[in-house]
């Protein structure tokens, strides 16, 4: 008799008998769930899960499509492998970076012993399309880690050996599409045929590989021109050769090595000088009458702040910072989001015409009361705080709308230095696996939420979605806008906040939805050396969220 276990779907609220050892693949097919964009992979009792895996217990299963976070970042993997094995089959010897995010797709350097042509990009996009077209399996399979090792060894892959070798894990699944294998982090798609829409264009010195639109993926993402924020993360690369540093199996070598002072001395070094070539610039331009600095959640826009008054008193500029959360409207005026809910998020939260009007009068010399916002009442009130700017002040604006140009739209360009800031990760856990921005700054907020604000984890997780929309709406638009970028992200950042945030995301239950992030993060954080915070500088723009910073927030 064919032992059965009893599968619950989360898609249509049904119980299903299956045959132990079924692939999710199998169960999906046994349930006729109408799924457009799906299944690309599965939430298996909260632990997200490819296609290919087998059930042997009784299982809560969720499938998963395109429109979420989890399916994308599936797709987008699978993506890559049959990108690597395309510039393989046609470039032998040849090596890809999967590097920069930007511009809505990845940017990829191509290490082809040429310049990268036109004619290269044809025959890769050529290739992929042959590929998918062959519908090949996308097999998965688990060894020991020794023996993975020993497998990317003989294939010359160093990046991976490095990676595999301070993993601590005693197995590893690794994935082979027809003679080409490869390591990914995280689950993938079961066949080349699921692969339904990319982009492939020459970008820079390099490739940019587009992905569909998590709203709509029929469709791939919006085109747009990131060149400042591409420039970044160059600028942020040559620091990293500076270092001898690019991946996660450096790092952890070079902490083995005991390095990890010079390291951290090393990024704090630069990430000042940064600030103190940025103050020297707003110096320099006369007239500037306002420094605006935006960046989204967990970006460390107020140490940076903080930093930059700093640096801005050498020069001999007396700062005097101002909060838009002070210009917030009454509340009963507050805008409301698609769902009814007040939308603090908006740009139409602020009273714009008091921003331009108090501005303009500070700028003329004038004498301002500015305003007072009661969070308890939800009223604007009289602060009794007076305000006239000297000859040698200049104001410092900090907040998410700051370069929108509907904040200070009447407040001439020439009086208004912009400056964004976020925190973009350009350590790689090797040359096929890049790390999200997001996780960076999700970490982050964890971290700072449960240590300051009281919320768990768990709660930080489920509101992410939302904070990350309010963002695409009215902060990355405006990223571009800007005079100067900032990337608040440390090479050795995981690994510091990596103690911190394990003890916090451990304590999400299993049963919750969130815990599905919650143990991503936590396997992933695992691939980091564990360095300890208090070796940080006390003005360290990570003591805002890890605590002991000199400054006051």
């Amino acid at each position: 008799m064919k032992q059965v276990l009893q599968i619950r779907c989360k898609n249509n609220k049904k119980t299903l008998e299956v045959p132990i050892g079924s692939t999710l693949s199998e169960i999906f097919n046994e349930l006729n769930i109408e799924m457009e964009h799906g299944p690309v992979s599965a939430r298996v009792n909260n632990k997200v899960e490819g296609m290919h895996f087998r059930v042997y217990h009784n299982k809560d299963i969720e499938f998963l499509d395109l429109h979420t976070s989890s399916g994308i970042r599936t797709y987008t993997r699978s993506l890559f492998m049959v990108l690597c094995k395309a510039v393989h089959d046609i470039y032998p010897g040849s090596e890809v970076v999967i590097d920069i995010p930007v511009s809505n797709g990845y940017y990829c350097n191509l290490k082809l012993g040429h310049a990268v042509e036109e004619e290269d990009v044809a025959k890769i996009r050529q290739r992929i399309h042959e590929i998918i077209a062959a519908q090949i399996p996308i097999l998965r399979f688990e060894t020991t880690t020794e023996a993975a090792i020993e497998m990317f060894e003989k294939l010359g892959d160093e990046a991976k050996v490095k990676l595999l070798k301070n993993s601590g894990s005693l197995y590893t699944t690794y994935y082979k599409l027809d003679d080409y294998k490869d390591y990914y982090y995280g689950s993938m798609l079961t066949n080349t045929k699921e692969i339904k829409l990319f982009g492939i264009e020459k970008y820079f010195d390099g490739i940019l590989l587009r992905i569909p639109s998590v709203k709509d993926p029929s469709k791939l993402g919006e085109f747009i021109r990131q060149d400042k924020m591409f420039e970044v993360f160059k600028e942020h690369h040559r620091w990293q050769n500076i270092l001898g540093v690019s991946t996660v199996g450096d790092f952890n070598e070079a902490v083995k090595k005991g390095l990890s002072n010079d390291l951290i001395h090393v990024s704090e070094a630069l990430q000042e000088k940064k600030i103190a070539q940025t103050a020297e610039t707003i110096a320099r331009r006369k007239g500037t009458k306002v420094v605006l600095i935006a960046g989204p959640s967990s970006s460390g826009k107020t140490t940076f702040c903080k930093r930059l008054s700093v640096q801005l008193l050498t020069c001999g500029i007396k700062p005097i910072q101002v909060s838009l959360d002070d210009y917030f409207v009454d509340r009963q005026n507050t805008p409301r989001d698609e769902n009814g809910e007040l939308d603090y998020e908006s740009i139409h939260a602020l009273n714009i015409s008091l921003i331009n009007e108090q501005f303009a009068a500070l700028f003329r010399g004038e004498e301002v009361e500015l305003p007072k916002y009661n969070f308890q009442t939800g009223k604007s009130e009289r602060s009794g705080k007076k305000l006239q700017l000297k000859a040698n002040n200049i104001l410092v604006v900090e907040g998410i709308h700051a370069l929108n140009p509907e904040l200070t739209a009447h407040i001439p360009d020439e009086q208004k230095f912009k400056i964004y800031a976020s925190a973009l990760t350009t350590i790689l856990l090797d040359d096929h696996n890049y790390i999200p921005t997001t996780d960076n700054r999700l970490l982050r907020r964890i971290v700072r939420d449960y240590k300051y604000r009281g919320c768990s984890a768990q709660e930080t997780i489920r509101r992410w979605p939302s904070v990350r929309a309010g963002e695409n709406k009215w902060i990355f638009p405006y990223q571009e806008n800007a005079d100067v970028m900032f990337n608040s992200a440390m090479l050795f950042e995981l690994a510091v906040i990596k103690n911190q945030a394990e003890e916090v995301l451990e304590q999400v239950p299993e049963r919750c939805e969130e815990y599905a992030e919650a143990y991503r993060l936590r396997k992933f954080l695992k691939y980091f050396s564990t360095l300890p915070y208090k070796s940080l500088p006390p003005t360290s723009l990570l003591r805002e969220f890890l605590g002991g910073s000199s400054f006051k927030y």
